[in-house]
């Protein structure tokens, strides 16, 4: 079903390589005048500025899965010069990414870099400290507003305990890059003004992107399972969503709403995997969210091994009464 989908198209890449980059700069040059009428406008304009660096992101997202490009080394460069606009060091990302694509639902790999999910007897069996740590850190709050700015603004500056040189090289890279930058920029437009006009973008940036990370991965009939049980297809079709957006966003996203498929086939570029979920039906009978229906799954937060989906804490409180 989706072998003949699994070649990147140069003329295509080239294109969204161009649109992408192209629409960004073009965007921040306008938010950057704008500041000369209102700072309502800048931080309205900063909402598609936004949208443009997560389109970035799915393109630095295809590089890494390799798909983007018939060439690594194409691959592997144009991601690194989207990891800078991202704030995501290439190679470190593109490692902790594999690993979760090679585990997603299964409960005895549940990986650092993923969602923490736990279980209900899990959470009946932690301490209140703990309780309290994890009702904390799955409020939606701390979930897709500050969790997201201190993991691309802070955590990623810094190479994880189990990177290896190269991917300990992509953080300091990365890092010497963005400082370059940012000591450029503030050397021309002034620093307040680079983070007038940066700061309410890569907020909204990184809110959304853990929003879609997050929204594909965590709903009521997910997929999860013991080692044993545990199954790469099934994890791709059941455990992951067809995200169904508007036109506009579904190309602010990069198709990546068709996440089924992308985790079914990682090779497939992102321009593809609309073109393969519509000539396959076996494809299109999968679990659909819209952005209405997807707002469920904020509260959605532990794995019920008995139904095997995702409650609330308020269902199971009702249970326990």
């Amino acid at each position: 079903m989706v072998k003949p989908y699994q070649s990147a198209d140069m003329r295509r890449s080239l294109w969204q390589v161009v649109n992408s980059f192209g629409l960004l700069f073009i965007l921040w040059v306008v938010m950057y005048f704008s500041l000369n009428v209102s700072y309502w406008l800048t931080l309205a304009l900063a909402l598609p500025t936004a949208g443009m660096l997560v389109r970035i992101f799915i393109i630095q997202h295809d590089c890494g899965h390799g798909s983007f490009f018939k060439s690594r080394k194409a691959n592997d460069r144009l991601g690194m010069a989207c990891g800078v606009l991202t704030l995501t060091p290439y190679y470190q990302w593109r490692k902790s990414h594999a690993v979760h694509h090679a585990t997603a639902g299964n409960l005895n790999r549940r990986d650092i870099h993923d969602v923490l999910t736990m279980t209900v007897k899990e959470y009946q069996a932690a301490s209140f400290k703990e309780k309290v740590g994890y009702h904390i850190y799955r409020n939606p709050i701390t979930l897709f507003l500050i969790v997201p700015m201190t993991l691309f603004v802070v955590l990623y500056r810094f190479p994880n305990k189990l990177a290896k040189r190269k991917e300990k090289m992509s953080v300091y890279v990365n890092d010497v890059i963005l400082l370059i930058i940012v000591v450029a920029l503030s050397y021309f437009i002034g620093f307040r003004t680079f983070l007038m006009l940066y700061l309410p973008v890569i907020f909204l940036a990184t809110g959304i992107g853990t929003w879609l990370f997050y929204v594909q991965h965590q709903f009521e009939e997910t997929y999860w399972a013991e080692n044993e049980e545990w199954d790469y297809a099934l994890a791709a079709l059941e455990g992951s969503s067809y995200y169904k957006l508007p036109k506009v966003l579904q190309w602010f996203t990069g198709n990546i709403g068709f996440h089924h498929i992308h985790h079914l086939s990682p090779r497939i570029p992102n321009y593809k995997l609309e073109a393969c979920y519509k000539s396959n039906p076996d494809l299109q009978d999968v679990t659909e969210l819209t952005v209405i229906t997807s707002l469920k799954s904020a509260g959605l937060t532990l794995w019920d091994e008995e139904t095997k989906r995702l409650i609330s804490f308020g269902e199971l409180r009702r249970r326990q009464r």
